[in-house]
């Protein structure tokens, strides 16, 4: 049965790996909903936050062909159980209308929104949270002349514990070091080089 995955890539900031990655999603008929970018708490790592409605084995098989790419270290993907997740939304609506008809104060706190721009043609305000409550605000405004609204994608974190740094520092420690390695040529014992 469908339900909504959100998949968190970690990756080294390359030119083209966004539409390679976009590309698996078109050539499989996968719609993306939501889609971010944004370097991520390990230095010179990217994380790509992506939002899609399909199965979990879809969804899995997809994960692990990302995870193919060179330049990609891990792909996860998650229900929104297993996330915290959040989208910001901005409003604009005229200052007349909302002054006149709406005690602002209240709208303010009964939707988490607070004004980050106010003119005498219109303000903009800003409240974040999941779609459904960023869209309430968009029923409560319509009717006093919403002039624009625009969303933001989704951004996540995953619930368990341990980030992706704690797991990129245990990678490391597991590699071998710099120290010289000693093998031998096959077939010639007696020769030896050095890596």
């Amino acid at each position: 049965m469908k339900q909504e995955f959100t998949i968190t890539v970690y990756t080294e900031n390359h030119i083209g790996l966004l539409v390679r990655i976009a590309t698996m999603f078109s050539r499989r008929k996968i719609n993306i909903e939501s889609l971010n970018t944004s370097p991520s708490e390990a230095e010179g790592i990217h994380r790509f936050t992506i939002v899609i409605n399909e199965t979990e084995d879809v969804v899995r098989k997809l994960a692990r062909q990302i995870e193919k790419q060179v330049e990609v270290l891990k792909a996860y993907y998650n229900n929104n159980e297993e996330i915290v997740w959040q989208e910001l939304a901005l409003y604009k609506v005229p200052t007349d209308e909302i002054a006149e008809k709406v005690k602002v104060e209240r709208l303010l706190r009964e939707h988490g929104a607070r004004a980050v721009v106010i003119r005498k043609d219109y303000t903009i305000f800003e409240t974040s949270g999941h779609r459904e409550e960023t869209d309430k605000l968009v029923e409560v405004l319509a009717p006093y002349g919403l002039i624009e609204f625009v969303r933001s994608a989704r951004v996540a974190i995953i619930k368990e514990s341990k980030g992706f740094h704690e797991k990129l520092k245990e990678f490391d420690e597991m590699q071998p070091g710099e120290e010289v390695v000693e093998n031998e040529y096959l077939g010639k014992q007696d020769e030896v080089f050095t890596m």
